[in-house]
């Protein structure tokens, strides 16, 4: 019986030897097979090598055991974390990285942010031995819940998609979530240009949740005052005096109260680019058209040509600045400096006018009274428009005290004597308006004299008013 089990042995041994030795011959037989149907599909696909790869992708592999660690399948992710209950709290922290620009014609500001979350749910707890957390991307974040945080006021906002959506969301063992993103956000600040350029701005940043009110979410600065950090921002216009968080409430009355978180920045304009660009060119006219005063008032051409230059110079001023402003319904500060320097330089150029008035007037009296009888009036009004003192008698002013004899002359040829003086007083006469507008119109020349330094000095007065009420 052993001997026939040792036979049946031997044979089956003597039977499998053949194959043995062929697969030991040709051991990459099938390997070749596919590198010929990858050359084979390199023809069919232009160039392209399809290798025939057994083991499974590893990343595929790693977000299925991801998702099974997390038990996302296993949860309704729609609703919040412990629905039903009490509110969930929901921290946040800012870090401001830069404020793009400040229109003051919109009113509005553009601000580049990273919006950080923090919140707890225990949906997404996971085992770990060392405690560590794991880190994803937006990827992940359309399959669980995050805090629907929105910007109250926002006209535009996008978060950042390059290279890929600038989103991180990061899971403690615990149930702890660190949701980042950051944002890029165009707001709405209500500005008040009545001080402009002298002006300071508050302007602030409000985030809300839309869907949640207070009774399901509670929005509140996870470290206080320190919630708020900042780059060094540098503007142009504006220097920053103070960046500072805060949180109110706000009711709708559809739905109800709603935790508000406000970032709060002062912002004060720098005066200096105004000054260059409105200020001192706005001073030089008005004292080029003080110029005038000093020309001779014969002399029409220039002193006409040099009140219309200043007069248009002031208005592409005002111009200019009112185009770069809001059309807005009251008065701002440029606007007073630029309509009383416009003033100014309006009032010098109606000087000269009744300088020249009155000069003609006088001389056309002088005219016909026949001290002008071999001037040719004509020909003198249509060189320069007015009458030439060197080829007429013009009487020199009288004197004040040659003025008090003729007055007390014709005093004592009336009829009828003044009152005795009371004793211990003495009698001034008092001049009328229509005297001194007579001696004005009869001497223009003086208007011309007062005029250099009655406008300097309003002018000195208005500023020093000006600037010690707004700065």
């Amino acid at each position: 019986m052993r001997l026939i089990l040792l036979s049946l042995r031997l044979l089956c041994l003597a039977c499998l030897w053949p194959v043995t030795l062929l697969n030991n011959r040709y051991p990459s037989r099938k390997k070749n097979k596919d590198v010929y149907l990858g050359e084979h599909a390199k023809h069919k696909y232009g160039g392209r090598i399809d290798y025939k790869v057994k083991k499974q992708d590893s990343t595929k592999s790693l977000l299925i055991k991801t998702e099974q660690l997390l038990r996302i399948e296993e949860h309704d992710f729609a609703m919040r974390p412990g629905f039903g209950g009490s509110a969930i709290p929901v921290g946040i922290d800012v870090q401001v990285e830069s404020l793009d620009s400040i229109s003051e014609v919109n009113m509005d500001f553009t601000m580049t942010l990273y919006l950080r979350h923090y919140w707890k749910d225990e949906r997404l707890a996971f085992p770990s031995g060392n405690n560590l957390s794991r880190t994803f991307d937006a990827r992940l974040v359309k399959k669980i819940w995050v805090p629907d945080v929105f910007f109250v006021h926002s006209k535009r906002s996008f978060i950042h998609d390059t290279t890929m959506e600038n989103i991180m969301l990061r899971v403690y063992p615990d149930g702890n979530i660190l949701y980042s993103v950051r944002i890029t956000v165009t707001a709405l600040c209500t500005m008040d240009f009545s001080s402009f350029p002298l002006d300071t701005q508050n302007c602030s940043l409000e985030l809300e949740s839309y869907a949640y009110n207070e009774n399901d979410l509670m929005l509140y600065w996870k470290n206080g005052n320190d919630s708020l950090r900042t780059d060094e921002i540098v503007l142009s216009q504006f220097f920053i005096e103070e960046f500072n968080p805060s949180s109110g409430l706000a009711f709708y009355s559809s739905t109800g109260w709603y935790n508000r978180l406000y970032i709060n920045f002062i912002l004060r304009r720098h005066i200096f680019f105004f000054m260059l660009q409105t200020y001192f060119p706005t001073m030089l006219m008005v004292v080029l058209s003080w110029v005038s005063f000093w020309i001779d008032r014969r002399a029409v051409p220039a002193r006409v040509s040099l009140g219309i230059t200043t007069v248009l110079t002031m208005s592409t001023i005002i111009t200019g600045v009112s185009a770069s402003m809001p059309q807005v319904s009251y008065v701002k500060a440029v606007d007073i400096y630029l309509w009383a320097s416009f003033l100014f330089v309006f009032l010098s150029v109606i000087e000269y006018a009744a300088v020249n008035y009155f000069t003609t007037v006088e001389e056309m009296k002088k005219l016909k009274k026949g001290k002008l009888s071999e001037f040719d009036a004509s020909q003198a009004m249509a060189f320069d428009g007015c009458f030439h003192d060197a080829d007429m008698e013009l009487s020199p002013f009288p004197p004040l005290a040659e003025l008090s004899m003729d007055q007390q002359v014709s005093s004592q040829s009336s009829t009828v004597p003044d009152p005795p003086p009371v004793l211990g007083t003495r009698l001034r006469r008092t001049r009328p308006l229509h005297y001194h507008l007579q001696l004005v119109m009869s001497n223009s020349y003086v208007i011309d004299s007062y005029s250099r330094f009655l406008f300097p000095l309003a002018y000195v007065l208005f500023n020093i008013i000006y600037w010690s009420i707004y700065t």
